[in-house]
């Protein structure tokens, strides 16, 4: 089944689709260290529960995500709205106790993209690994703590446990 909603921008989802997301700060807010972790948290709690992910990062401004929604118990998949809401929502809950602030930390708006091919989800993997590099805030791949790919769970997982 597709659906389509919109917002300011236009949502498409498809059954089985995986999905390429980019939502930001309000304003380029500069997520610290401490807050960019529980980002990073709240991605990573979300996998295996509405999501599968394949791969995240936390940047300082801006996040990028690719994962394939899962099903709920009705048997039909998490709708993007359903899951984006519950990683923006708590994450912006827990980085707002954090700093002592109140108000809106994330865009209304997400930027998603259904890969179309192999290859398009494979350049959408690495443009995801490659960010921090390209940002000149890591040297190699493994060097950013706030970026989880699925081939590097226990690595990734064991840094942010609590």
């Amino acid at each position: 089944m597709n659906t389509f909603y919109r917002r300011n921008l236009p949502h498409i989802e498809k059954d089985g689709a995986s999905y390429f997301v980019t939502f930001s700060t309000r304003e380029e807010f500069v997520l610290p260290e401490e807050a960019r972790i529980l980002v990073f948290n709240h991605c990573l709690f979300e996998n295996d529960r509405k999501v599968h992910m394949h791969a995240f990062v936390v940047m300082p401004t801006h996040v990028h995500l690719l994962f394939t929604p899962l099903e709920s118990d009705k048997g039909e998949p998490y709708l993007l709205a359903e899951i984006m809401n519950g990683i923006k929502g708590a994450s912006s809950h827990s980085v707002n106790k954090l700093l002592g602030r109140k108000g809106t930390l994330w865009e209304p708006e997400s930027f998603d993209h259904i890969p179309r091919s192999d290859h398009d989800f494979e350049y959408r993997l690495l443009y995801i690994v490659q960010n921090p590099i390209a940002a000149g805030l890591a040297k190699g791949p493994h060097d950013y703590p706030w970026a989880w790919r699925e081939s590097a769970q226990p690595r990734a997982a064991a840094i942010h446990k609590s």
